[in-house]
């Protein structure tokens, strides 16, 4: 097992938002973590990334104990987060904001990038800001794998993106989960996340309510109207 969250707690002030969340992710698994909005899920993968600092459970990261630590140390250790904005530098061009991310070890080096992502190739020397929020989306995602990603944590990387984009970023997901790389995904999209996941989480209050296989969850519609609401599609 690659990823052991167990009974996860977090608090943002007084707020005790996470209540005992836990999952697993195996090596080389793809899974998604559904739920309304404000049920938990970014602050699932903000935890977990040790952006925010859990006040009880452990988090277990390829045999080894991460819980508590600061959140560079977890992402060197190759448990990479590419938050809902994603974060890149915006004044800095897209090879710079690579380049950043770059570790000597990784198996993935600019060259992948580029095949793997071919609009960024065309925009190398585009600014951050000169790019559309698909090329973002994208950018987040090659710097995150330059930085050598055992697991990838996604917070929505394809909200408010033209369908057409959102295939190709789809894509472009099956291409680092074929190259073996475990993924967490936190997505509204449901057919998306029926493409990509292995197996489906949903967080509801703080606390897992349901986990399944992806054919499991694909055939249970009462589980998606309880949970996720007629809004999700």
């Amino acid at each position: 097992m690659m990823l052991d969250v167990r009974d996860i707690h977090a608090y943002y002030g007084k707020s005790h938002i996470l209540q005992g969340v836990s999952l697993q992710v195996n090596e080389g698994e793809t899974v998604t973590l559904l739920g309304r909005n404000g049920a938990g899920k970014s602050t699932t993968l903000k935890t977990i990334a040790g952006v925010v600092a859990p006040r009880g459970g452990v988090i277990d990261f390829s045999g080894k104990t991460v819980s508590g630590r600061a959140a560079h140390r977890i992402a060197a250790a190759g448990l990479c987060f590419v938050p809902e904005h994603r974060g890149i530098f915006r004044l800095l061009s897209v090879e710079e904001n690579l380049r950043l991310g770059a570790r000597k070890d990784s198996p993935w080096q600019l060259e992948d990038i580029y095949r793997i992502f071919p609009r960024l190739k065309e925009r190398r020397k585009n600014g951050g800001a000169q790019l559309s929020g698909g090329e973002q989306q994208m950018l987040a995602i090659g710097r995150a794998l330059m930085n050598h990603p055992r697991l990838l944590m996604l917070d929505e990387p394809v909200e408010g993106l033209a369908p057409v984009i959102v295939e190709e970023i789809v894509e472009q997901l099956k291409q680092i989960k074929t190259a073996g790389v475990a993924i967490v995904l936190v997505e509204q999209n449901l057919e998306v996340c029926t493409q990509l996941a292995d197996r489906h989480y949903i967080i509801e209050q703080g606390v897992i309510v349901y986990a399944g296989s992806n054919a499991e969850f694909a055939a249970d519609h009462t589980v998606k109207d309880r949970y996720l609401g007629v809004g999700v599609v």
